[in-house]
């Protein structure tokens, strides 16, 4: 079904409207842009800059930009050629009236895309560094290319919060995506832009979308109003000077349906409609009307639900859900030394790699006072102090080693190590793509211990774990105990630990080597503490029978205790526990 009430549009041409639509009122606003760098996103591009009018400037921003260029900062060359401080404008102010696209937008720093959000918000850029104060108009739009490889790389929330649309180019094939030749009239353009300056403000319109925003779950004020600006750009596009029921319905479509968070009654099944009241007043007439607008807005915005969303809020997942595994496993970390450059600070050469250009910008303010200074006998063309000398910062992501404690013993060994040994080659090959390692702890008779150091090895951890024995009893305490301890070596190593326990939570040997299930499993529960503790990021696969209620009730005071992830896998094989194992490393240490 087409929302907008024509025929059915296809993925290109509603990638295309949205394109049209945007360009026509860009400023204030972005959109996403989710695709693959490749023939369909320059097409779309193509579209997209002949859309936009032919003054407006149409700028690039790479993810690792730096500060002073993003906003602007002092123009060393003129400045030591002035002798005072000369300020330049950054790339924000130029692009002033025009759209900024941002290259690798999953990628984007936090601190860049908040200084975008408030050009956007304030239309004015200001500059107040290296000793100058500076204003500049800055009333631009963006659009934002998200080339994550996956559901959980996504630009930063500040960003998607003023994005009034979204577009998925990776189902149009190349056959489908129109190259740009684009035969309408600029003057066309003018003139659509002038009837949507023109036109009224919508009251009904306004309403029906806040309506549809609300029965969508979507907490967002922003949400309605760039869909209202949709349906006033939609309907200036096709020559109206109003908007029409078809314009307000596929704006819906295409600024509300992506941001849904649940379906229309979702919160409301299970309530009791209340009593018809024959002495109450029929609403009038022009809220019938607005309800009816609703109704229909409501069924074309949830039509045009992308399906990966429509699943996820049919099983009750729903956006907070695709929040929540947002980010890589690893944490982050400043350095001096290795990763993205991210900005500089003032420090000494054996410190890190010396920052030239903000050394320069550093000294150049200076360079009048030390030239009267030095004396007519110094022939030094710039002058230069270790004050200001500066530094490069890096931003490195910190790797992640996954610890796997697998209880080997007696109740486990004949059926679990097998599944444990095929997870653990499965989840190798993903953390030799993703540069992770792998450590294997195992517990059994009346002690632990690391069978595997962290490696990415695949022949070496293969070669081990056809080595792993199992039977005796269940040390639960001393396997965590010796899996806090790797823990802490792996965060020394600049890496971070994530642990899953494989266990059926039949404890029954103590800290002490020593028989007895109450002692043994108060000790598990005391190292499960410490582990929770020290803020180690853990998930819990219960690996009883469906029979054993009782060790599944252990195993998930264990996870409690942890602060761990809870996954009760009865009959679980290689393939689902790594599958498990990459969600919730994902989750909790994104």
């Amino acid at each position: 079904m087409n929302p907008g009430g024509g025929p059915e549009l296809s993925p290109w041409e509603r990638a295309v409207l949205a394109a049209e639509a945007f360009a026509l009122a860009p400023v204030g606003c972005g959109i996403v842009v989710r695709g693959r760098p490749g023939p369909v996103r320059d097409a779309w591009l193509r579209r997209l800059a002949a859309a936009l009018p032919r003054a407006a400037p149409f700028r690039r921003i790479p993810a690792s930009i730096a500060d002073d260029r993003l906003i602007g900062g002092l123009d060393i060359p003129a400045t030591l050629k002035a002798g005072r401080p000369v300020a330049e404008k950054g790339l924000i102010a130029e692009t002033d009236g025009g759209v900024l696209v941002i290259a690798m937008a999953e990628r984007l720093p936090a601190g860049v895309a908040a200084r975008i959000a408030a050009a956007l918000d304030e239309g004015e850029i200001a500059l107040e560094r290296d000793g100058m104060s500076m204003t500049s108009p800055a009333r631009v739009g963006y659009v934002a290319l998200d080339e994550g490889a996956d559901d959980e790389e996504a630009p930063p929330p500040i960003l998607i919060e003023r994005s009034a649309y979204f577009v998925d180019l990776d189902a149009i094939a190349i056959r489908d995506a129109d190259d740009g030749a684009d035969d309408q009239d600029p003057g066309a353009r003018t003139e659509a832009r002038a009837r949507f300056d023109a036109m009224p403000e919508d009251e009904a319109a306004m309403k029906a979308l806040v309506g549809v925003a609300a029965s969508l779950g979507i907490a967002s004020l922003r949400a309605p109003i760039y869909a209202l600006r949709c349906a006033r750009a939609l309907a200036a596009l096709e020559g109206e000077d109003a908007i029409g029921r078809r314009h307000i319905s596929l704006a819906a479509a295409l600024c509300l349906a992506h941001r849904a968070t649940r379906l229309p009654g979702a919160d409301d099944e299970d309530d009791e409609p209340p009593p018809d009241n024959p002495e109450d007043d029929p609403p009038p007439p022009e809220e019938q009307e607005i309800q009816q607008l609703e109704d229909v807005v409501l069924d074309a915005a949830e039509a045009a639900i992308p399906l990966e969303l429509l699943a996820r809020l049919k099983a009750g997942a729903g956006a907070r859900a695709r929040a929540a595994v947002q980010g890589k496993a690893g944490d982050s970390q400043i350095s001096t030394r290795r990763g993205r450059p991210i900005g500089t600070r003032p420090g000494h050469p054996r410190e890190g790699r010396i920052a030239l250009v903000a050394t320069l910008r550093a000294a150049a303010p200076w360079q009048p006072l030390r030239r009267r200074e030095a004396g007519p006998g110094d022939a030094r063309r710039i002058h230069v102090s270790p004050d200001d000398l500066r530094i490069v910062l890096h931003h490195e992501k910190r790797g992640a080693t996954t610890i796997f404690v697998v209880d080997a013993s007696g109740s486990l060994a004949m059926h679990r190590l097998a599944e444990v040994k095929g997870a653990i080659e499965l989840l190798l090959a993903d953390c030799y793509v993703r540069r992770d390692s792998v450590a294997l702890v195992a517990f059994r008779g009346k002690d632990a211990e690391v069978v595997l150091p962290p490696t990415r090895s695949t022949a070496r951890a293969r070669r081990r774990l056809a080595g792993l024995p199992g039977g005796g009893g269940t040390p639960l305490a001393r396997g965590l105990d010796v899996a806090a301890l790797l823990a802490t070596q792996v965060r020394r190593t600049g890496q971070t630990p994530f642990i899953v326990l494989m266990t059926d939570g039949n404890a029954n040997v103590g800290r002490d080597g020593e028989g007895g299930r109450p002692k043994a499993f108060e000790d598990a529960l005391d190292a499960s503490r410490k582990l929770f503790a020290a803020r180690v990021a853990a998930l819990a696969i219960d690996t009883s029978p469906p029979s054993r209620l009782r060790d599944s009730a252990q195993t998930l005071k264990i996870a409690e205790a942890m602060g761990a992830d809870y996954i009760k896998l009865p009959i679980a094989d290689s393939a689902r526990v790594n599958a498990a194992v990459r969600l919730s490393a994902q989750r909790l240490q994104g």
